[in-house]
């Protein structure tokens, strides 16, 4: 038993050490702004969005996500980044920042408003025509289905 709980409480102390290493990696780069709202500042009848939904950053840059209305997170998509990238999920109500050095397209999610459409694209450097394919034939739910169709026909 205290065994057991010894190894939770290093791996959870390993974990956070890594989450504060990653936000001081950012120093002297260029970091990147994404709010997580209820409502768009743009459109106030379009509801749970990231803004932007959509942004390119060189490899390297960092992306501080913003819980400016309550109950948000940012997670990474299964089958949206780059297979050499390292998924990231940030904790709701908390601001995240995350530094994304591997080239390619990252699918963002808000856990609790995936369906909703709160969904982001991130572009680190150059895509591939073959990784944006990819990306684009992820199945989703819901509105994020229709958002993520807008997102990638405004690559195109």
């Amino acid at each position: 038993m205290l065994t057991r709980f010894c190894k939770i409480v290093l791996a959870l102390m390993f974990c956070s050490s890594f989450a504060v290493a990653e936000a001081s990696d950012c120093q002297g780069v260029m970091t990147h702004e994404v709010q997580m709202l209820n409502k768009s500042a743009a459109d106030p009848k379009i509801k749970m969005v990231f803004e932007p939904s959509y942004i390119a950053i060189a490899p390297g840059d960092c992306v501080k996500f913003l819980p400016t209305s309550k109950g948000h997170n940012a997670e990474t998509i299964k089958k949206m980044y780059p297979k050499a990238a390292k998924k990231f999920k940030s904790k709701v109500n908390k601001e995240f920042v995350v530094r994304l050095e591997v080239e390619g397209l990252y699918g963002i999610k808000c856990t609790p408003h995936y369906q909703m459409g709160m969904v982001a694209l991130i572009q680190v450097g150059e895509v591939s025509e073959e990784s944006l394919s990819k990306s684009a034939k992820v199945k989703h739910r819901g509105k994020a289905k229709d958002r993520f169709k807008m997102l990638f026909s405004a690559l195109e």
